[in-house]
Formats: C-alpha cells, sequence, structure tokens
C-alpha cells in the first residue's frame, strides 16, 4: 500500500511523461546563458505573466531572496506579513545576507495587510530609520487567494509612495485557477513575481523570478554570489515547462479534494475543521491526542505533519487521488478519540 504524503504539495514526483521531458531537453551552460531549455522558460513565464524577463533559481527561497536584495540596498527595510513565508520560513536570509530589515505586520484573516498599517509603517526620509524600499505580499497565503481588488489598492498605494511591490507568488496559479482568472491578471500589479515549480505545478526542482530587465540582470549576479548558478539545468527546466504544460488547470481537482476532504471530516468527534482554501485544509486536535492520531495514520501510511501544537495543515497535489483522499477520510473516522 502507497503512502498518502499531504505535508506538502512539494512531496510529489515527476511523472514519467515529465521525465521524458527532463531526459530530451536541450542543454548549454545556463551561466554563461546558453542553456535553451532555460531561456525559453524564462522568456514563456515572462510573457505569460506580462513581465519583461525571468530568471530560474533553484528554490523559491532564493528567489524571494534575490528579489529582495534586487529592491533594496543595505539599510533599507521591506514591510511584509509576520506570518509570510519571506519573513518566518526563509531564514532570515534578507537581513543575514542582504543587510535588509523587514518591518513585519500582523496579516489580516485573509492574508492581506491592512494598507492603513502598511502606510503608517512607512518610515520618513530621516537617518534615525531605516529607508523604506519595499512592500512584499503573498499568494496565495496558507491557501487563500488575495482579493483582486486589495492587489490594485497596494499597487496605488506603493506608487503614492514610490514604493517597489513584490509577490512571493510561490502558488501564485492555485490563486489563478482559484478566481478564475489567468495568472497575469495577478501579476499586472506586481514590480516583481517568483513562481515556484515544485510545488502543486509537480516539478521535482526550481522557481522562477520575473520582473523588468534590469531588475533580473541584478538577479542574476547575486544568482552568482548566492551559488545558484547551474549549468546544464535545462534538463530541470524542462521538468518546469512540462508542468505549465500539463498541471495548471488540474490544479482545479486538487481544490476540489481539499474541499471534499474538510467536508468529510466536519462533524468528527475529537476533531474541528478550522478552515479549508484552494489545495489546503486546517484542522485542530486536542494536543494531548496529537501522537496517538500520529501514529494511527502513519500505521495506515497516511503521512501529515503533526508537531506539538493543535493545528494541522494537509495538502491536496497531483499524487492524491479520489481514492486517496477517500482512504484519508476513512482512517480519521477510525480513530478513536
Amino acid at each position: 500500500m502507497d503512502w498518502i504524503d499531504l505535508r506538502s504539495d512539494t512531496v510529489t514526483r515527476p511523472s514519467p511523461a515529465m521525465r521524458e521531458a527532463m531526459l530530451h531537453a536541450e542543454v548549454g551552460d545556463d551561466v554563461y546563458g546558453e542553456d535553451p531549455t532555460v531561456n525559453a522558460l524564462q522568456q514563456r513565464l515572462a510573457d505569460d505573466l506580462g513581465l519583461e524577463a525571468g530568471l530560474f533559481v533553484p528554490s523559491g527561497t532564493q528567489s524571494n531572496l534575490l528579489a529582495l536584495m534586487s529592491h533594496c540596498q543595505r539599510g533599507d527595510e521591506y514591510i511584509v506579513g509576520m506570518d509570510a513565508h519571506t519573513y518566518k520560513y526563509e531564514g532570515g536570509g534578507a537581513a543575514v545576507l542582504g543587510s535588509i530589515q523587514p518591518q513585519p505586520l500582523p496579516q489580516a484573516a485573509d492574508g492581506t495587510l491592512p494598507l492603513d498599517a502598511v502606510e503608517r509603517a512607512i518610515k520618513p526620509d530621516d537617518p534615525h530609520y531605516a529607508r523604506t524600499r519595499l512592500l512584499c505580499l503573498e499568494n496565495t497565503w496558507h491557501g487563500r487567494a488575495l482579493p483582486q481588488d486589495y492587489l490594485a489598492a497596494a499597487r496605488a498605494l506603493c506608487d503614492r509612495r514610490g514604493l517597489a511591490l513584490h509577490l512571493d507568488g510561490a502558488r501564485l496559479f492555485n490563486a489563478a485557477v482559484a478566481q478564475g482568472v489567468p495568472a497575469r491578471t495577478i501579476a499586472q500589479h506586481f514590480d516583481s513575481v517568483s513562481v515556484c515549480l515544485s510545488k502543486g505545478l509537480g516539478a521535482p526542482v526550481g522557481s522562477v523570478l520575473l520582473g523588468k530587465r534590469d531588475l533580473i540582470d541584478k538577479a542574476r549576479r547575486l544568482r552568482k554570489m548566492a551559488g545558484g548558478g547551474m549549468r546544464q539545468a535545462g534538463i530541470l527546466a524542462a521538468a518546469g515547462s512540462y508542468a505549465l504544460d500539463h498541471n495548471v488547470a488540474r490544479l482545479a481537482d486538487d481544490h476540489a479534494r481539499a474541499a471534499r476532504l474538510a467536508e468529510g471530516l466536519r462533524g468528527l468527534p475529537g476533531l474541528e475543521v478550522v478552515g479549508q482554501h484552494t489545495n489546503m485544509v486546517f484542522i485542530e486536535v486536542p494536543a494531548p491526542r496529537l501522537q496517538a492520531l500520529k501514529a494511527h495514520m502513519d500505521a495506515a501510511r497516511v503521512r501529515l505533519s503533526i508537531g506539538y501544537t493543535p493545528g494541522i495543515r494537509m495538502v491536496l497535489h497531483l499524487d492524491i487521488d479520489d481514492a486517496g483522499m477517500q482512504r484519508t477520510i476513512e482512517t480519521f473516522r477510525s480513530f478513536k478519540t
């Protein structure tokens, strides 16, 4: 019996067809800018999102770091959500490697940063303060797609106050599919966008940073400094291109399965469904029962991210089919509270 892994959509494995595309990828030395498959992926995403240029990098963390360091200099700051990936889950890279100060703000329940709070956080032009240069948003945030009118208002605020606007769009295509809009409708509001190919899209590795050509030129130099210059990377880029061709529209299947999983768990004793957004389901289990639940799920070969706090996130992805979703529900139902 195969494992059902709901820890994240990063656990997906390349399909045989994706592996075939990787096998036959035309390659060159990407540090010299000579890998045709990498170049095609970069330009394809730039064109799709309405931005000038792209840069293929090993990870979303590096993509966001390069964006922050390209927008900001030492002694600058970026405004960001307190629970945002770029602030909380990327090892403090902007501060450690870029000498960029984060100004974290509490996020609203829908993932937005209240724009009145953002405006109050912008520092005056005074040597006592770090220079506010950038606002960073995340879409999706805990599965929540940011409202379109909010993005337009954030863009207007940045234009009025002279800030750049970056999107950690690790799950940009989940947001686009959920809202029924092209991804460029979301991306049009931003000066730079980071897109992850190795989450729900199913590629084994890689993200792409998109923006204006001069910004991407800065990021390319920083990528080299950060050890992200890859050589015949077209083998990996081919997987990303395959994912964009075949795995975007099917994200709707993950969203639908997440909704059915949430519905199947509602009302179970000792468990509360606290939210379902795009491909994610959030539940709470009393802390004293967590380790018993983990043992029960492991025995049934259902893998969850269970720690020592009540909240558990489950993420649907292309390796979870209807049978796997239903088996997860039945395994929860057989847990004795």
